[in-house]
Formats: structure tokens, C-alpha cells, sequence
């Protein structure tokens, strides 16, 4: 079970809830927080009081005063008018993340709803019901107020839902796990989509896979070494040490530990006196992708435990602010950053490729085929992993920098936090695809040198991808076995793999 409080959700604890179905509880210090935070919404609107977003509209509508009578029905109209995001629905994992994000937020009682709004939150997590979010429409700023409408929209029975793999109506499966539909009271719908769950729930998403990705690109790469006979010098201790990158002194350690005991991997001067950059500096590139990585993880740690919404409440409602909190620049330029590392790590891996196919480049078989000419072998793998980096380079534009006003220019300036995420997400799923691509050719390679010559990692690591992916014995459909070790990848559990294959330090 994990407990939520507002202040300490972990990294550990999204991972179970998204990917092992944990249930989740609130703690009752919190919900005490949360109590005191309504009672002074509750005295606000009894004491006709003009505070945004409670007894006024919303935005440029600021200055339009609700009387208390109308409260709810100015709820309901926010959800319903906001709920037009457009598009393919986010991947049920991030809604399920949304779901969590948003209750953690509401749960640091600043945001002035009552208890059953998080219940019924926590409900739907537990229940494996998980709201259907189109993944366009968020500016990233004010909030992710559309992508957050549909997920609110739910708890009113209204709108689509995920649930037991399928899709349907929400208020068929609310009505299946005995889920009351609630009517939103003053300021609920705005607390419930004033904040940036959608950007980081992506971005959450984002960081899992990419930290895996990360990991696999260097043990991919150490088979390349082994195919491409590399160097073991370049990954020295003391040239990392004297640069003074925690993250690129780790690559290349872990690099030694992949490559320890191989017969494949060359000293200075045995063969040749250097390897190319794509080969010699993996720790130096991937090093600085960790770097990236790393920043992002900080940024994501820190907004999936904050206050986003608007206004917050302070001191017994003595105190209600409308800020910026919603803002989501922070998140909008981390995503930016990882959309970057990773198109990185697919770049380098695709020159590696390049190293692997190319026969004025190594002295393996012409694009690794089996019969050169008459067979093609891994010719187009090739200019497939090309397509993919390509398409990255573009996707890796900077969604942060391209601000446009909104709301009759009320809200000027905005994140495009939230483009930026999805973007991110596209990415991984492009740099998986050339690592996968990366991994055929590699061995193929290693298979051409001498399979008994491998590491004891590799090797590992090369009979495992071989269950599903065969030897390249003549030409065939190669997109099947792209899409079967981008599955393999994506799939596997590497930290498992690691702690049996890798030898100790």
C-alpha cells in the first residue's frame, strides 16, 4: 500500500502504483489539512467574498462576479467547456499517473476541496478505472486544463473511461465499482485542473523508460565493441576520472565491468591506434545524456509533490493568492532537455550501426550479409535507424520556447510543457527502435567473430536476444525482427538481467 501525503511521494512508489497495480491510501494527517482547507472555502462563498475562481469566473472572465447560489453550476460549466482536448488518448499508464499526481497535489490542503474529491480519486486508482485523455490541447500553462477536464469529467459520470481493457461510457464502470458520481462543490473543478499532471505524468512516464533506454544503450554498445573489436583503453578509469563527470566516469565503468573477460576487445596499438568517436567516446555522450537525465529526475521529483493549482490557500483562507503555480516551465524546459539526451543516445547508436554495416568501416562482411550482393543483410536496417534519428532531430525542437497568448491575452505567456512531454515520449519510442536495430546488427557481428569469445555479460546478454531474434542466415521481412527486439527491449527486466549477468565490483 502506499500512503500519500502531499510531500514525499517517491520515484519507488510511482512505479508500483503505475506498473504493479499497488493500492493507494491517504494519510489522515493530510486529510485533516485538506478539512481545514474547505472550511475556508466554505466561509468564503458564504461571506460572498471575491476571490478568483471561487465567486468569480475564470481568466479573462476574472472579473465577473458568481453569486453563491450559482457556484456549482460554474464548476460544471469549467469541466464541461474545458474537456475538449483532441486527439489519440494518452497510454492508460500515464492517465492512471494523472490520477495519482493530481490526488497527491490535493492532498498538501491548499487547494480548499472536500475529502471525498481525493476518495473518489483514490477510487478510481484502486479500481483500475482510468479516464480516457485526448493527448492535445494543453498550452502547459493555467494548468493542463484540458487534458485535466477529461480526467475531472469522470467523477462526475461523465465522459469515456479505460476499465478491464476496455473502453467505454464512465458511468457504466463507475456503476460497476459502486462509484457515486460527485457534483462538484466551489472551486473543485478549478483545483482539479489548475496544475501540471498532465505534462509530468508524461514526463514520469518519459523518465522510466528513458532511464532503462539509458542503461541498455551501454550494454548494446559493449556488444558493438566486442563486433567491432574496440578498444578497451578509451574506457580507462583515470582519462574519466581526470575530466571530473560523476555520470561519464560511471559510463565507462560499467562499460569495463560489460566488456571484462572478452577476447574480442583490443588494447592500443593491437590492431589499430584509436576507435572512432561513435565507439571511443560512449562515455563521454551517454555520460552527458545521464547528466540531462539526472536534472530531469530532480525537476520531476520536486513538481510531482507541489501545489499547482490556483489560488492556494493560506492560513485558514486569511490568506488566498492567485499565483502561477500552474506554470509549467519547469517541467516544459526539463522535458526539452530529455527530448535531447535521448535523440542522443539514438543518434551515436546509429553511427555505431554505420560502423557495423559499412565495409569501408570494419572488415566484417558487407552490411553483414551472408551472401554479399545476392543478399542484402542489414542494408536498409540501416538507413531505417537513419529515418528514425532524423525524424528525432525534428521532434527535438524545443516545445518550451515557443510560447503563444491565450485568453484574450490574460494568460501571455505559456509552457508548451505539456507538447514537449509527448514529443519526449516519441522520441524514447524512436531511440528504442535504433537501439533495437543497434542490437541485431551487433550480433550479427559478434556472431561472425566468435561467439565463444565473448564477455560473460555479453554473451549472456547475446543468447537471451537470440530466443527471439535468429541469426541472419539470408534475407527476410527484417521489420518483424526490429519490432520483436524493440518489444524485447521495452519488456525486459534489466535490473534483473544486470544483477544475474554482470559480474560484481
Amino acid at each position: 500500500m502506499v500512503t500519500l501525503n502531499g510531500q514525499t511521494l517517491t520515484f519507488a512508489e510511482v512505479r508500483k502504483v503505475l506498473f504493479d497495480k499497488e493500492k493507494v491510501a491517504y494519510s489522515e494527517e493530510s486529510m485533516r489539512k485538506v478539512q481545514e482547507s474547505r472550511k475556508a472555502v466554505e466561509k468564503i462563498v458564504a461571506e460572498e467574498r471575491i476571490v478568483y475562481g471561487i465567486t468569480t469566473g475564470f481568466g479573462k472572465f476574472s472579473d465577473v462576479l458568481i453569486g453563491k447560489d450559482d457556484v456549482e453550476a460554474l464548476q460544471l460549466n469549467l469541466i464541461r467547456s474545458h474537456a475538449c482536448g483532441i486527439g489519440e488518448a494518452f497510454p492508460e499508464v500515464v492517465s492512471r499517473a494523472m490520477i495519482l499526481l493530481r490526488a497527491n497535489a490535493l492532498l498538501k490542503g491548499f487547494s480548499g476541496v472536500r475529502p471525498v474529491v481525493i476518495e473518489r480519486l483514490l477510487d478510481l486508482l484502486n479500481s483500475g478505472i482510468h479516464p480516457v485523455i485526448p493527448q492535445q490541447g494543453s498550452l502547459g500553462a493555467s494548468g493542463d486544463l484540458a487534458p485535466l477536464s477529461h480526467l475531472a469529467i469522470v467523477l462526475m459520470g461523465e465522459g469515456e473511461v479505460f476499465y478491464k481493457g476496455e473502453r467505454m461510457e464512465a458511468i457504466t464502470a463507475l456503476s460497476k465499482e459502486d462509484i457515486v458520481p460527485l457534483i462538484l462543490k466551489a472551486k473543485e473543478g478549478l483545483a482539479l485542473i489548475n496544475g501540471t499532471q498532465a505534462m509530468t505524468a508524461m514526463g514520469l512516464v518519459n523518465y522510466i523508460e528513458a532511464e532503462q533506454l539509458a542503461h541498455q544503450t551501454e550494454a548494446i554498445a559493449s556488444l558493438t565493441l566486442e563486433g567491432l573489436r574496440g578498444i578497451e583503453d578509451a574506457f580507462d578509469a583515470d582519462v574519466h576520472h581526470v575530466r571530473g563527470y560523476r555520470q561519464q566516469s560511471e559510463v565507462a565503468e560499467r562499460i569495463r565491468r560489460m566488456i571484462s573477460g572478452s577476447q574480442l576487445i583490443t588494447r592500443q596499438g593491437e590492431l589499430r591506434v584509436q576507435d572512432a568517436y561513435s565507439l571511443r567516446c560512449i562515455p563521454q555522450v551517454h555520460g552527458a545524456s545521464w547528466q540531462a537525465l539526472d536534472y530531469v529526475k530532480e525537476k520531476l521529483e520536486i513538481e510531482m509533490n507541489a501545489a499547482t493549482d490556483n489560488p492556494l490557500i493560506f492560513d485558514d483562507g486569511e490568506k488566498v493568492i492567485s499565483g502561477g503555480n500552474f506554470h509549467g516551465q519547469p517541467i516544459a524546459l526539463a522535458m526539452d532537455f530529455m527530448k535531447i539526451a535521448v535523440a542522443e543516445l539514438a543518434n551515436i547508436s546509429e553511427r555505431r550501426i554505420e560502423r557495423l554495416v559499412n565495409p569501408q568501416l570494419n572488415d566484417l562482411p558487407p552490411f553483414l550479409s551472408p551472401e554479399p550482393g545476392l543478399q542484402s543483410g542489414a542494408m536498409i536496417m540501416q538507413y531505417c535507424a537513419a529515418s528514425l534519428v532524423s525524424e528525432n532531430k525534428t521532434l527535438a525542437h524545443p516545445a518550451s520556447v515557443d510560447s503563444i497568448p491565450s485568453s484574450a491575452n490574460q494568460e501571455d505567456h505559456v509552457s508548451m510543457g505539456t507538447i514537449g512531454s509527448r514529443h519526449a515520449h516519441q522520441i524514447i519510442q524512436n531511440a528504442r527502435r535504433v537501439l533495437a536495430i543497434e542490437l541485431i546488427c551487433a550480433l550479427q557481428a559478434v556472431e561472425y567473430r566468435g561467439v565463444e569469445k565473448m564477455a560473460p555479460f555479453t554473451k549472456d546478454l547475446y543468447t537471451e536476444a537470440r530466443k527471439l531474434i535468429p541469426s541472419i542466415t539470408k534475407d527476410r521481412v527484417f521489420s518483424k525482427d526490429i519490432e520483436a527486439a524493440t518489444s524485447w527491449i521495452y519488456q525486459m527486466d534489466w535490473s534483473s538481467f544486470v544483477h544475474r549477468s554482470l559480474p560484481a565490483q
